[in-house]
């Protein structure tokens, strides 16, 4: 009998990148993981040397291989931060340090876009890779860039020797119009070469096997296939839980977040709200201001496991709470003046607690509410990640608030996440 066939994934993050090979159904085989400094700059300026990604990786994939034979890997995966981007001749030299996710510094360029760009192009502004390729373009000057790649893409062309490739939810952030499936009319208006830009493929399709000397170096088959990646946050989606219409997953960190399989797309920019396309479906998500912070506003991490043996989940306070950290809403209420509503307060601290994690389901429902609202497929399922999804009796205040299964995630590393896209994208082929 053939032994089951592995996958490798590798998450680029911002501290350090991640490797895991599983087997079969998702079975972990192996993991490494090698450090990265901290992206450097001011002003606004958060850039890094690409270089660093490499070393990084190659370290991690030897790794691998004094933990694992890695003959049966037949597919290889990569995920990157969002909106990192760099550029690169045609020799495939990387002409100035790459401008990282979190680069605040292109105003200008941000606001060139904004004067062409629609209102539901998640392009506009600083926020986007594109006003960062702007401004690299600016900065190399007459270098003759060849290549605008993401994070994920430069490693997946070292691997291969493809350059000019990227994917779906890569380039949102970019400007590519993932429903039409091209790079729109309008980007024509910035007077930049638009031969820079990648073509694009959906995440999990296959790019190209492996260079022959890569696959020498790690133990790899020569015809082990490297796949076009995916984000981090969508890596990290895809280890949390099952990629179906229906199912979403909850981030219970500082902030609520979270993403919905839906079978069609939402945009809605006053919300914050768009969707990235992946494994034939859309993930639409959101972020509320609430979440950790507001509750850490009023209970320290003590008092927290201290009250939680008190609580009394299936039991509502009656309590109608609205927790925010500090005025301002984005997501189900679009208000940057609303005011958190924390009163009145109970005499008993577990009642007042219970009332706030109330308030944050509550904010939680209405959120999947607003994005069926907009034409998500209603949730059916939810998969909690983060450091609230520890919290047993809040688990079961939401699934009495929320009216539908609530599971703790078994993984929530976006290597493993991206391991199973390379999986999932040769199984559907």
């Amino acid at each position: 009998m053939l032994p089951p066939p592995c996958y490798i994934g590798i998450d680029l993050g911002t501290s350090g990148v991640r490797a895991v090979m599983t087997r079969g159904e998702d079975e972990i085989v192996a993991q490494a993981q090698a450090p990265l400094p901290a992206p450097e700059g001011k002003d606004g300026e958060r850039r890094q040397d690409a270089a660093l990604w490499w070393e990084a990786v190659d370290r991690v994939l030897l790794a691998l291989g004094q933990q694992a034979a890695l003959e049966t890997v037949i597919g290889l995966c990569v995920d990157g931060t969002s909106g990192t981007i760099l550029l690169c001749d045609t020799g495939f030299r990387v002409l100035a340090p790459a401008r990282m996710y979190n680069d605040r510094s292109a105003v200008t360029a941000g606001r060139r876009i904004d004067a062409v760009a629609p209102e539901d192009s998640m392009a506009r502004g600083t926020g986007g890779s594109l006003a960062r390729l702007l401004a690299l373009l600016e900065e190399v000057g007459d270098a003759d860039p060849a290549f605008a790649l993401h994070q994920a893409d430069w490693i997946a062309a070292r691997l291969t020797g493809h350059f000019g490739r990227s994917d779906h939810n890569n380039c949102l952030k970019l400007g590519y119009e993932v429903g039409a499936e091209r790079w729109p009319d309008w980007m024509s208006t910035l007077d930049f070469d638009l031969s820079l830009l990648p073509a694009v493929a959906a995440p999990g399709k296959p790019l190209a096997p492996l260079l022959p000397e890569m696959a020498q170096r790690y133990g790899l088959p020569p015809d082990c296939q490297v796949l076009h990646g995916t984000t981090d946050g969508n890596a990290a989606f895809l280890a949390a839980g099952a990629f179906e219409p229906g199912n979403a997953v909850t981030s219970l960190g500082t902030t609520l977040t979270l993403k919905l399989v839906s079978e069609n797309p939402v945009f809605a920019p006053g919300y914050g709200v768009y969707s990235h396309k992946l494994l034939g479906h859309w993930l639409a998500g959101g972020a509320s201001n609430s979440g950790g912070a507001a509750i850490a506003s009023h209970f320290s991490l003590a008092d927290l496991e201290r009250l939680t043996p008190s609580l009394r989940p299936e039991t509502p306070t009656g309590l109608d709470y609205y927790p925010l950290p500090a005025p301002g809403e984005r997501f189900p209420v679009a208000d940057p003046e609303l005011t958190p509503k924390v009163s009145p307060r109970p005499d008993d601290d577990a009642a007042f607690l219970q009332g706030l994690l109330e308030g944050i389901a509550h904010i939680e429902r209405d959120a999947y509410a607003r994005l069926a609202a907009l034409g998500a497929t209603p949730v059916r399922q939810v998969t909690t990640v983060g450091g609230g999804a520890a919290n047993d009796a809040w688990t079961r205040i939401r699934e009495r608030v929320l009216g539908v299964p609530v599971t703790r995630a078994a993984n929530t590393e976006a290597a493993f996440g991206t391991a199973r896209l390379a999986r999932l994208g040769l199984e559907r082929g």
